[in-house]
């Protein structure tokens, strides 16, 4: 069965041990081979209704893929969309199921899409160690940069797209030009095709990147910045700042593009109740906006899970381990809630939820709002943010590294995850000895315990076999 090949965890809240195993249950019923007149080779994840193969939400599918030891590699998932580069170096936002043609429409005619292959391919190599994997499509992403930035970027040194190619559902977003969102996930983009440069000890390519990521970050926070009410905006044709919040600004925390200063302003709107605080983190637009609506209104009043992931992974970057761990649980809530709304009927999970109660977001503006089932959304909450932001746990397998932050002493951990060719198990219990951190692995690794609420911080070396430490002896 599948819950005796993906790795299991270990939770106090049995509810999201559940969900966890429901959602790879679910991913083992979804999981469909491609075809010879859709040209996918390998398998990918589906959902009910699919139509297309959508490049944002695969990127978003293989985040939380990379944790099934590989019996649901996600790489095939990536692969597709290289393979349907064009001469130019164009990759398409959406494909045919039937055919594998391009699906493109008016509202978007060059089919652009949110850049987010090289963040993806880092955390490949960071979760299942293939360097030789990095060096075979660096050439691809170099020359989807270029495409983009040869149709895309303007004069002023923003990039300028249409706002169906944003991926921000049915948010007002009239007048926009240059939208904040899509040039923070450039920038983003361009940091870890930086980093990975790095790692393949290219200095060109990372200094070349590196370049394009200050270039954008420097015109994202001179320009698209207001201080009167510390929030990035997109702008209008002149350039000028079209003052309405929404969730879609906060791509550039995990771009880190706001200095401390202003990453800790942008924060204190995520907590006000007024505005993104409410109490299923985080709505589309703020409760202040006229947009905003308790019934979801599809994006606008409604939470989507990859809003409320990619705001946890940002509030991350700014040392906010706490509050991003107390939101990811708090959603985690209401997709349970709406999973099973009473005792007696078990619902389902949808793409988005509502702000301040229990159920899906409902709309007449986007069709078939919400998707039933849309693991590409969900499955990043049940499974990825599970593992790295509920329970804590950061693993790179290329430094033999695991660095496990608890806010404090709790029954929870991980069991059978695969580090490539290493199946480890790490778990916190409390017995008659006190708490006791329990490990067993196959090879040496580097175990980082951080306890924040006891200040307590200790790295060691973890030898094959089993071993244990106790808390109180850190």
């Amino acid at each position: 069965m599948v819950k005796d090949t993906v790795p299991s965890i270990h939770f106090y809240d049995q509810d999201f041990v559940d969900m966890y195993n429901r959602t790879w249950v679910w991913v083992e019923e979804l999981w469909k081979p491609g075809t010879p007149e859709n040209g996918f080779v390998g398998d990918y994840l589906s959902y009910p209704g699919q139509t297309t193969f959508n490049q944002f939400e695969s990127c978003m599918s293989a985040l939380f893929l990379v944790y099934s030891n590989q019996l649901y590699s996600p790489y095939a998932l990536l692969d597709f969309f290289y393979s349907k580069q064009e001469e130019n170096g164009a990759i398409r936002s959406n494909y045919s199921l039937e055919d594998g043609a391009p699906v493109l429409n008016d509202s978007n005619p060059e089919g652009v899409s949110p850049c987010l292959f090289a963040y993806v391919e880092y955390t490949f190599f960071h979760k299942m160690g293939n360097k030789k994997r990095l060096k075979e499509v660096v050439p691809k992403l170099e020359k989807y940069f270029e495409w983009l930035e040869l149709n895309f970027k303007s004069e002023n040194g923003l990039y300028s797209v249409p706002v169906s190619a944003c991926e921000s559902g049915n948010i007002p977003r009239k007048g926009m030009v240059y939208p904040i969102d899509f040039n923070a996930q450039l920038a983003l983009n361009a940091l870890y095709m930086s980093e990975i440069g790095d790692v393949l000890n290219d200095k060109e390519l990372s200094f070349r990147y590196k370049r394009m990521y200050f270039g954008l970050k420097t015109r994202i926070n001179s320009m698209m910045w207001d201080s009167e009410t510390s929030f990035f905006y997109d702008l209008n044709a002149k350039e000028k700042k079209i003052n309405t919040k929404f969730i879609g600004a906060y791509w550039t925390l995990l771009g880190q593009i706001p200095n401390d200063e202003r990453g800790s302003q942008l924060i204190e709107h995520l907590r006000d109740s007024k505005e993104f605080g409410t109490d299923n983190p985080f709505p589309g637009v703020p409760v202040s906006s006229p947009h905003f609506s308790e019934k979801g209104n599809g994006w606008c009043g409604g939470v989507i899970p990859i809003n409320t992931f990619m705001v946890v992974k940002g509030l991350a970057k700014y040392d906010e381990f706490i509050f991003a761990r107390e939101c990811a649980i708090r959603h985690m809530y209401f997709l349970l809630d709406t999973l099973h709304p009473d005792a007696d009927k078990i619902d389902d999970v949808w793409e988005g939820y509502l702000s301040n109660k229990e159920g899906k977001s409902v709309t007449t503006e986007i069709k078939n709002f919400p998707r039933r089932r849309y693991l590409p959304m969900s499955g990043l909450v049940t499974v990825a943010m599970m593992i790295e932001n509920i329970i804590g746990m950061d693993i790179s397998l290329p430094r033999k590294t695991v660095d496990w932050t608890m806010t404090s002493r709790e029954v929870m951990g991980i069991e059978g995850l695969s580090l490539k060719r290493n199946l480890i198990t790490i778990l916190s219990t409390k017995n008659a000895r006190g708490w006791e951190i329990r490990l067993e692995s196959e090879k040496l690794y580097y175990f980082t315990i951080e306890i924040l609420d006891e200040d307590k911080k200790k790295t060691l070396p973890i030898p094959s076999g089993k071993c244990s430490m106790l808390v109180d002896k850190l």
